[in-house]
């Protein structure tokens, strides 16, 4: 590539990301001012709602202490009103902000993703996370991609089953090559049995070590048994 036509590219990437920047200016402007003009008794979600839209919008322009507030209180009104899937999302931006208690925001999404029965998409990313934030050598990468494959089992059929079969089944052969060198189907089976991969009432308990080891003890924002009744109602 001569100089100029990379000086002209690097103009180009400089002037987008100063368009996109703007626009996420004037968006935080605006959803700043829808919730400040909501009337003071609101149907709660709306002000939830709008809340993460915000969240998202500041997280873009790297105001990360603005996300945490936002995105909490969000997370806050999603769980006093049964909203799961909305509380993931918020536990998925307070994690993005890398400040000292995101790594508990990431163990409180990957808890509600597992428990409840929410898109397959949701709890996916989440354990991809949990897949990112350990070690090489460590166990927890292995029991969070069994556990998105054994969602996906559970929570699709059809096309899209097959689909996320395969994005699950690459993330399970990612952590096997990374953790034990394994490369081959049949290095992944011998893996897998050594590592008791093979049973749910196995794995899952101990994913759940996993989480309340990233939370931390007596850093849960609700209470697990009181929200785990829900799921029978």
């Amino acid at each position: 590539m001569s100089q100029a036509n990379e000086q002209k590219e690097n103009f180009i990437d400089t002037s987008d990301a100063k368009e996109s920047r703007e626009f996420l200016a004037e968006k935080v402007a605006e959803l700043t001012q829808k919730l400040d003009a909501l009337p003071a008794v609101v149907e709660p979600m709306t002000r939830a709602r709008l809340l993460l839209d915000l969240a998202n919008a500041e997280l873009g322009m790297t105001q990360m202490s603005d996300v945490w507030n936002h995105a909490k209180a969000a997370f806050d009104v999603c769980i006093a009103h049964e909203e799961w899937q909305l509380a993931i999302e918020a536990c998925d931006l307070l994690y993005q902000t890398e400040l000292p208690s995101s790594i508990v925001a990431l163990g409180h999404g990957v808890w509600l993703s597992v428990t409840y029965p929410v898109e397959p998409e949701y709890s996916i990313n989440m354990l991809n996370n949990v897949i990112n934030e350990t070690t090489d050598d460590a166990d927890g990468a292995a029991l969070a991609a069994i556990t998105a494959h054994f969602i996906v089992d559970q929570r699709t059929e059809g096309e899209k089953r097959k689909d996320l079969k395969v994005l699950t089944s690459n993330m399970l052969a990612k952590v096997a090559l990374r953790h034990s060198k394994v490369e081959t189907q049949v290095g992944l089976d011998v893996w897998m049995d050594k590592l008791e991969l093979r049973e749910p009432d196995v794995f899952l308990p101990r994913m759940s070590m996993v989480v309340g080891a990233i939370v931390g003890d007596g850093n849960w924002w609700f209470d697990r048994e009181e929200l785990k009744s829900k799921i029978a109602r």
